[in-house]
């Protein structure tokens, strides 16, 4: 039987030996090609993959706003670069217990939380990214 699985992770370029400065010598890669990837899983698992083998099988995604309303889907929340750190966007699917009867997204801020209506040029925009 074949699968095909989808999951959302970071991934920075790094050698091994970065790699394992970063893991403080809980690393050991022997092979001659040394250039990879540190991955880090939406459960912030990190781990070490050889560069050819991650470029094999992963493809870099434009985070359209598209990709950015799955993420939400799965609970994640969103913002775009030029935001303040602390602003991001969230979408509340409404449950039995809900007062609203249809998904909404709001954006949160210091200043609370409040509905939110994207604009053309935040709908068009590849550069979404995935907070914590």
């Amino acid at each position: 039987m074949k699968y095909i699985s989808t999951q959302v992770i970071e991934a920075v370029p790094m050698t091994a030996e970065e790699y394992t400065e970063v893991k403080q010598g809980a690393f050991f890669y022997s092979g001659e090609d040394r250039n990879g990837y540190q991955i880090t899983h939406e459960d912030g698992r990190t781990e070490w993959k050889l560069g050819t083998w991650f470029e094999s099988v992963h493809k870099a995604i434009d985070m359209t706003f598209g990709v950015a309303t799955e993420a939400m889907k799965r609970g994640l929340k969103v913002a775009l670069p030029y935001w303040q750190p602390d602003v991001f966007i969230s979408l509340k699917i409404p449950d039995e217990h809900s007062k609203m009867t249809a998904p909404y997204f709001y954006v949160t801020s210091r200043f609370g939380r409040v509905p939110w209506v994207a604009t053309q040029i935040e709908l068009l925009s590849t550069a979404w990214r995935i907070v914590q």
